[in-house]
């Protein structure tokens, strides 16, 4: 016996970008949505019966028509009203689930002063949003960023692992710690103000990046998470990834130099890869 299983269907890489107009000034925001359904599509499975499917098409323009009229500014505040748009029309759907990705833009320096109309792409740095809500259902909403690369130029070493026949790594006091890093968190809450909550637990955890006297990627990832559930009563859980993206001593005593901790090889592969979730206990 076969039958169908778990399915959902939507749009993805739909691109937004809404400019907010005052005469102060205008904010710029750059969006990539992505709507997905769950719900009764068992006939257009089975039977090619399209009765109860909403086009993708349609979901895509309803990403802007939503987007003119919403009065938010916040992604996650923007994605329920999105959902409540979409489950309030389609009660074939259970659960529709929304994740959107921020482009950084900064309004650009003239003689000293932010621009008010003018911007500049920021790092690729990607804010990050995922809302999901089922029928007469809560919503569940978990945010963070991706791609955030920082590094530490003194305060990291790495001693004291195991080492074999194999290992060739040299034991360090003394090292560049560069990461890309990608978190995600859970709120508990959801009447928030969502962007100057993202901004403080983002800066408390780069601060203790800066601040840690680091033994291990592993324990600066902890110390991180661990200090933004110490700041933010409302998150009861974040993943943290942290690949070490290695900056290698170059040597140069085949030139007749030293190499005090100065000059160094980026490279980007392979790199170690590190992550973990750091929680509330119950």
């Amino acid at each position: 016996m076969i039958e169908l299983d778990e399915n959902r269907y939507g749009k993805s890489h739909i691109r937004l970008m809404k400019v907010t107009r005052a005469p102060d000034g205008n904010d710029l925001r750059e969006w990539t949505v992505q709507v997905l359904l769950t719900g009764d599509f068992a006939a257009t499975h089975c039977d090619g019966d399209n009765s109860k499917i909403l086009p993708t098409d349609t979901m895509k323009n309803t990403v802007y028509s939503v987007a003119r009229k919403s009065p938010e500014s916040s992604m996650e505040e923007y994605a329920k009203e999105l959902i409540d748009f979409l489950l309030s029309r389609n009660q074939q759907v259970s659960t529709a689930s929304v994740a959107i990705e921020a482009t950084t833009w900064k309004r650009l320096m003239v003689d000293g002063k932010p621009h008010p109309t003018s911007f500049m792409r920021g790092s690729s740095e990607r804010q990050t949003t995922t809302v999901t809500r089922a029928q007469a259902g809560s919503f569940d909403i978990h945010s963070g960023f991706k791609n955030l690369v920082v590094i530490k130029t003194a305060d990291s070493a790495f001693e004291g692992y195991i080492q074999d026949e194999l290992t060739t790594l040299k034991p360090t006091s003394d090292r560049l710690f560069c990461t890309a890093l990608t978190a995600e968190w859970r709120y508990t809450s959801t009447a928030l103000d969502f962007d100057a909550t993202r901004a403080y637990l983002r800066e408390a955890m780069l601060r203790t990046f800066a601040e840690h006297k680091s033994k291990s990627v592993q324990q600066t990832l902890y110390a991180m998470g661990r200090s933004a559930l110490e700041r933010i009563v409302e998150v009861d859980q974040i993943d943290l990834i942290m690949p070490n993206k290695h900056c290698l001593l170059a040597d140069l005593s085949r030139f007749g130099q030293d190499n005090p901790n100065q000059i160094f090889v980026p490279t980007d592969e392979p790199s170690g890869h590190i992550e973990a979730r750091v929680r509330r206990k119950s």
